[in-house]
């Protein structure tokens, strides 16, 4: 049983059917409570860090999900919520995140070469390192991305880069908590094999 953490940011109806396409069992999770009744986490997100973080928290979801991941329960983090396992994020200040993987995120802006649009929307390709997220998918497949923020300061834990005019954290991994800044269920067929890979672990 898989759940989803549903904490008012985002759509997750492309993520609960990608879900269920594969075959996976999926409850949406509202509150602490729920959290014992599943095998694995994923957190997703979309839009602000500060406003996500403050939701997350408001119902003690994220100590939670900071319990489960202590616990041995495998966690992804989607986009947004790849972010918030990180110490801080840096968008419209300094907001503190889970803290579950070493390193802060900032603004992908003012270290680009002049003329690449922010946010980087669409298709890019991946460089990947061995890790049984990305088991069987081929080097260089392509993944949907929205983000105008990236995580740095990083590198032992990132398990994946992607290129835009400077390389980009795609995905990262520690322990049993991994996460990607693209998304996976908007990735066709290489975002269903990840998530039949997280979903095997």
């Amino acid at each position: 049983m898989i759940g989803i953490i549903d904490y008012g940011v985002g759509n997750l109806f492309s993520l609960e059917s990608s879900l269920r396409h594969i075959g996976t069992s999926v409850r949406m999770i509202r509150s602490k409570e729920e959290i014992g009744n599943v095998d694995k986490l994923i957190l997703p997100g979309v839009g602000a860090f500060r406003d996500a973080r403050e939701k997350l928290s408001q119902n003690g979801l994220d100590e939670a999900v900071l319990e489960a991941a202590r616990a041995g329960i495998p966690l992804l983090g989607i986009c947004l919520g790849m972010q918030m396992l990180f110490d801080v994020s840096e968008e419209f200040g300094v907001t503190p995140g889970l803290g579950l993987i070493p390193g802060r995120v900032t603004a992908m802006a003012p270290r680009l070469p002049e003329g690449l649009k922010v946010p980087q929307i669409g298709w890019n390709e991946l460089k990947m390192a061995p890790h049984p997220l990305l088991q069987d998918i081929p080097e260089g497949a392509c993944v949907y991305f929205v983000h105008s923020y990236s995580a740095v300061d990083c590198n032992d834990n990132v398990i994946a880069t992607t290129e835009y005019g400077i390389p980009l954290t795609a995905a990262v991994a520690r322990g049993n908590v991994m996460g990607t800044q693209f998304h996976p269920e908007k990735s066709g067929n290489v975002g269903l094999k990840m998530l039949k890979n997280f979903c095997r672990m």
